[in-house]
């Protein structure tokens, strides 16, 4: 059993954030989200991170479909990784985050903004009741 103040999936979140950094440090900044999202799935590839693009979850209200949500990407099968070119991620980007946890099931979010020479990154975790 995990350690309180452990972080959840920390290994996999240092791995993802060094790839985002790499990412950034050849990239730049200022171009769109779409560029950063598709160097992070070929930095993953080179990494030996496990990654998916684009997969479709659905979004039900009281039991029924009403659309759908498509991270940007999941790796390792547990976090989903958003791309982000903003001024700066505010607590309107933590609370999507929340929610596209809750419409995955996974625990662990990471916001990556390239709007910035330093790249910005936020994790974000939805605590689950554990026994």
């Amino acid at each position: 059993m995990r350690n309180k103040t452990e972080l959840l999936l920390k290994d996999e979140v240092h791995r993802i954030v060094g790839c985002a950094m790499e990412v950034s440090n050849v990239l730049g900044h200022g171009l769109l989200e779409k560029p950063y999202e598709n160097a992070l799935v070929v930095e993953f590839g080179l990494q030996g991170i496990p990654c998916q693009q684009q997969r479709q979850f659905d979004v039900s209200y009281k039991n029924v479909k009403v659309g759908g949500y498509i991270p940007d990407l999941i790796c390792f099968e547990q976090v989903v990784v958003d791309t982000k070119t903003i001024e700066r991620i505010t607590d309107h980007e933590l609370g999507q985050m929340l929610n596209y946890l809750k419409i995955t099931g996974l625990e662990v979010g990471l916001l990556l903004n390239f709007k910035h020479a330093k790249l910005e990154w936020k994790r974000v975790v939805l605590q689950r009741n554990r026994e």
